[in-house]
């Protein structure tokens, strides 16, 4: 069956191919009576409008692209899902492009968004390399980046304060008394990684707690990477009585070792994680976490963009850098005596 076009329309409703496309797009006065004989024609005859054709003509299409490092990461699954609601609701479809935290996948999934000619970009990096993000910027395409620190002067940004995020969590644990806390980071080259580490430093610091490089062990963000870094804590010298973990994923790899070590939660051994995914108050014992602010990540991300993409923001580029809040749980209880 061959495409329904306007000029069948207009041919059904007996009026001019320009009326229909007036009534199509809105864009002139049609007498009521006329725009319903062509409302009526287009819903007899099926019609759906070109919107590849229509995009060439404007320029515009009407989508963002959206890349994350990890899409079996809850956290990159629930900000991901809460931006393509957020621009299905200002009239933006949503392209996503899940990197695997592989540089080269990222550059892949550049290229095509380019070549679809996305409007604009909402950025999650795999890493701390620039290069790829500015391919956008060289392209004239808007971007936001979200949960990465790159320069103000290339995107607007969307952060949360990770260094206070770090400082509450391992401050949480040193008001429980805990004195050997350990740490199970993300991967060197994060930025969100790195702060909360540096937070947890910050924070024993001040506690006049000295900082012992063989309490902190590098993770992956999953479940597993959770797992094999908890086994390493494990096997320290002295075992630490509580561990600040960066992701929640990792935390709940963390508690499966810890438990499969015969250590009870948190008797033995008090945890907290940070994001506040829907999976931290699902496990048990429920984990005490760092929350993200994830819907308004997303929104600020979102909204950012599209007020860029329709011409109400015209300023300087933005960094927004939101508050974390402490979740307590069941994962974190007083040091025995």
């Amino acid at each position: 069956m061959s495409r329904i076009t306007i000029k069948d329309v207009a041919r059904e409703a007996d009026v001019s191919i320009s009326t229909v496309s007036h009534v199509i797009n809105d864009t002139r006065f049609v007498d009521p009576v006329t725009k319903q004989h062509v409302q009526d024609a287009l819903k007899k005859l099926g019609y759906r409008p070109n919107n590849v054709a229509r995009s060439l003509r404007s320029g515009v299409t009407k989508t963002i692209g959206l890349i994350v490092p990890d899409a079996s990461n809850l956290f990159f699954a629930e900000i991901a899902r809460k931006i393509e609601n957020y621009g299905f609701q200002q009239g933006y479809s949503v392209i996503l492009g899940n990197s695997d935290n592989d540089p080269a996948k990222e550059i892949q999934y550049i290229h095509t968004l380019l070549a679809k000619s996305v409007d604009g970009v909402i950025f999650i990096s795999a890493g701390a390399e620039l290069r790829n993000f500015k391919q956008f910027a060289d392209s004239n395409i808007p971007v936001v980046v979200a949960d990465r620190v790159v320069p103000v002067e290339l995107a607007d940004v969307v952060l949360v304060d990770n260094e206070q995020g770090g400082y509450d969590a391992t401050r949480c644990l040193i008001e429980l008394g805990h004195t050997l806390i350990g740490c199970i980071t993300g991967p060197n080259d994060l930025s969100p990684s790195m702060q909360r580490l540096d937070g947890y430093k910050r924070a024993l610091q001040e506690a006049g707690i000295p900082f012992r490089s063989e309490l902190v062990v590098t993770g992956d963000f999953q479940i597993q990477g959770g797992c094999d870094a908890m086994n390493q804590l494990l096997q320290a010298p002295e075992r630490p009585d509580a561990v600040f973990v960066c992701n929640d994923m990792m935390a709940v790899g963390a508690m499966t070792s810890a438990r499969n070590a015969g250590l009870a939660i948190p008797a033995d051994l008090s945890i907290i994680g940070f994001d506040d995914i829907e999976l931290a108050s699902a496990v048990s014992p429920t984990l005490t976490t760092i929350a993200q602010p994830i819907d308004e990540m997303a929104r600020y991300a979102t909204d950012l963009l599209i007020q860029r993409l329709s011409g109400r923001r015209k300023d300087a580029n933005q960094r927004i850098i939101l508050k974390t809040t402490l979740i307590e749980r069941a994962s974190t209880a007083r040091r025995k005596p």
